[in-house]
This record gives structure tokens, C-alpha cells and sequence, in this order.
């Protein structure tokens, strides 16, 4: 069924079908002293869950579809993206799928299993696609969708769906300030890959220390921007350095998009992987002039 109907074109039964049709994938994951949480069946084995629920290591339970109670252990955590992924073994049935995409006024449903009585779900649409986005913790995630559904306690690490039963996203309270909001179902796989490959997620890393500043007049005549990033450090054996960066550099702008902040900086490399190349257009002695670095692995 198309994701697309209208409301009036929607057969009365067809979101009930698309939450049965997500409701064995849904589990509930006891991880904190309070409400328990819900977490997303993505394999054999492996729940993606929220990792602002999860408060403890151990003794941690998830409880299936069927009412089953299994022990779990947290496999990694990215509190970027307030995601952890959890081994639970003995834990089988039928995988969640990730749909292919949201769009703006989408029908969905932010679905949960914060208790032993069964999925809750409530009603709503996706009401943007963005992101980058800094959290509350400090972090920057690639990408976030934000949904009008209201997020019942509890209902953090469950998906919202679209009319088909497929994941769009991972409902999360716990990014910025309790905002209901949902990291994209292709962003959340890979992070889960991640997670339990290597407990980790890799992130781009630079290694310089900066601050806006206004571009010289000369160059600015000259085609470069208005401000841009002063070069205030260069850590030893970063990538920056490797490249050829210097104090004194001002970087106006990365792979030809301007950025005169430190945050914009930061919401770059978010988008970029270890192991990248990136152009850097500088001014450097009042002239303009790029360099390319491959970039590394934040530590």
C-alpha cells in the first residue's frame, strides 16, 4: 500500500494492520530502575534499543512478543545518536524491516511495548527530515526525523511506521530536552552494524582548535567569505596536520561549503567517515588557497 494516501483513501483497518504487522519485532527492554523501555528486533539475537533507557549493565531483561523474559547484555552504546544495541540470547523471531525513506506528512504510527500488556501505539505524521543535530550530550547526529505522535512513557527505542509495518525510525525522547524525535531507520542499521561489530561508532576527526573570525578585506575581494574558521591549534599527528593545516589558517569553507562556526565545523565531519578526503578552502597570508586531508578516527 502506497505511504502516500490521503487520509480518506486510507482503508479503516490499515494502520491496526501496520502495527500488527511491526508488533512481533517489538520488544520490551528492562533496563532502568523506573518504566521499562522498548527495543527493536533486527536479527538473531540483536535488539537496537534507546541508550538513555538502558541505565545499567547488568541484570538488564527483555521480554518478547510471546512474553518470554531473556537476559541481554548491552553489545555498545553511541550516545550520539542515543542508540545501544543489546545481545539477547535466544531471542528469535521475525526481524523489523527499514523502510527505504520519510517524507514530510507522512502517515505513521510511533508504536511501543513499555509493559507486559501488549503494543501501544499512537497516530501521527512525520513533520520534518533534517539533521545534522547537536544533542543534549554534547554530540551531533547526521540526521533526525520529527513526528507529532505523541511518545507514551516508555516508548523510547520503539520504531514508528509506516502504513506497510516498516521502521521509519528510532523514537527517542532522549536527543534534546525530551522532543519526540526519531533517528532514521538507514542511520540506526548502520549504527547498530557498529555497535555490535566494534562496541563503537568511528567518527570523523580533524584535530584543530578554532575560532570565527572575519576575512581579511584583501581576500574577500579576492572571492573569499565574509568570516570564517581561524586555525588556533593543530593537534600533533592529527590529520589536519598531515595535511599541511597551520595556525593562522582561516578555513572559510569544506568540500565548497561555508563554514564560519565551530558548530558547523563539527556538523561537517558528523556527515563524513574515517578515512575521507575532504577539500579545505583557506585563507593562508592573506591569499586563498586549498588543501585536501583525509580524515581519521576521533579516538
Amino acid at each position: 500500500m502506497s505511504t502516500s494516501a490521503s487520509p480518506m483513501s486510507i482503508p479503516p483497518d490499515a494502520l491496526a494492520d501496520a502495527i500488527a504487522a511491526a508488533a512481533p519485532s517489538i520488544v520490551c527492554v528492562e533496563g532502568r530502575a523506573r518504566r521499562p523501555s522498548s527495543g527493536i528486533l533486527i536479527g538473531p539475537g540483536r535488539v537496537l534499543a534507546a541508550d538513555h533507557a538502558i541505565e545499567r549493565d547488568s541484570d538488564l531483561r527483555v521480554v518478547d512478543a510471546d512474553g518470554r523474559v531473556l537476559a541481554a547484555e548491552v553489545a555498545g552504546r553511541d550516545p550520539s545518536s542515543d542508540l545501544a544495541a543489546l545481545r539477547v540470547p535466544g531471542l528469535d523471531g521475525p526481524a523489523a524491516t527499514a523502510a527505504p525513506g520519510a517524507r514530510v506528512g507522512q502517515l505513521l504510527a510511533a508504536v511501543g511495548r513499555p509493559g507486559a500488556d501488549g503494543v501501544q501505539a499512537s497516530l501521527g505524521i512525520v513533520s520534518a527530515v533534517g539533521g545534522p543535530l547537536r544533542t543534549r550530550r554534547g554530540g551531533v547526529v547526521a540526521g533526525v526525523l520529527r513526528t507529532d505522535a505523541v511518545p507514551f512513557p516508555g516508548f523510547s527505542g520503539g520504531p514508528i511506521v509506516d502504513l506497510s509495518g516498516r521502521v521509519l525510525g528510532v523514537l527517542t525522547t532522549g536527543l534534546v530536552g525530551g522532543v519526540a524525535l526519531a533517528i532514521p531507520a538507514a542511520l540506526a542499521w548502520r549504527v547498530a552494524d557498529a555497535l555490535f561489530t566494534a562496541g563503537r561508532v568511528a567518527r570523523a576527526w580533524l584535530g584543530v582548535a578554532t575560532q570565527a573570525v572575519a576575512v581579511p578585506a584583501a581576500a574577500r575581494a579576492a572571492g573569499a567569505a565574509d568570516f570564517g574558521l581561524l586555525v588556533v591549534g593543530v593537534s600533533a599527528g592529527s590529520p589536519a596536520e598531515a595535511g599541511g593545516l597551520l595556525v593562522g589558517d582561516v578555513v572559510v569553507a569544506i568540500d565548497a561549503q561555508h563554514t564560519s562556526d565551530a558548530h558547523e565545523l563539527q556538523d561537517r565531519l558528523a556527515l563524513a567517515e574515517p578515512g575521507q578526503s575532504v577539500s579545505l578552502s583557506l585563507v593562508r597570508g592573506g591569499q586563498a588557497t586549498a588543501l585536501t586531508v583525509t580524515l581519521g578516527e576521533q579516538a
